[in-house]
């Protein structure tokens, strides 16, 4: 995977000193990086059954539009509490400098169907667990959380796993 490494932005010190942020908007503005990026992402997965592809705001929207797509499933928007117009059900999660709310329609998944999260990162874990949650309660089977960027570093695979929920990635880079 080291030509989707090479694809993704590394900005230093955003948003803060010591923090390198890895921007994947200069792999979805290449066509083949792209295409490479959600085919392997959804490799494991070919010939399963998969009901939804659930994305987190903002960039899992794009790859998770996308997965769904090529899976021919239905999409999920996770998204900031207040942004979706009709009856919801939210979350709270933990950020490193306080909390913060996501939701989802509560008619967007049914009890037992097959969901596969979906963001461009997972760092600390935080955002991912949320959305895991958010899915198991109201039934889905997550069937596998897919990241293009993992920072092993911080920890958020194992939360995931911890749930039962199997983690796969493309790209790990050490550090934050």
């Amino acid at each position: 995977m080291t030509d989707l490494a090479q694809s993704i932005r590394a900005i230093p010190d955003y948003p803060k000193p010591g923090i390198i942020f890895r921007d994947i908007t200069t792999l979805l503005g290449d066509a083949r990086a792209f295409r490479r990026a959600v085919d392997t992402l959804l490799l494991p997965f070919v010939g399963t059954k998969v009901d939804k592809v659930a994305g987190i705001e903002a960039r899992g929207f794009i790859l998770g539009g996308a997965a769904a797509h090529q899976l021919s499933a239905g999409f999920v928007p996770i998204r900031k509490k207040g942004k979706l117009p009709h009856a919801t059900v939210s979350i709270a999660y933990s950020l490193e400098y306080g909390v913060d709310e996501m939701e989802m329609h509560e008619d967007a998944v049914q009890k037992g169907e097959r969901v596969i999260l979906v963001d461009d990162l997972i760092a600390t874990g935080g955002t991912a667990e949320a959305a895991t949650k958010l899915l198991q309660s109201l039934g889905a089977d997550v069937v596998a959380a897919v990241f293009v960027v993992d920072l092993p570093d911080l920890g958020g695979r194992k939360k995931i796993e911890a749930l039962g929920v199997p983690v796969h990635t493309l790209v790990a880079f050490d550090g934050h």
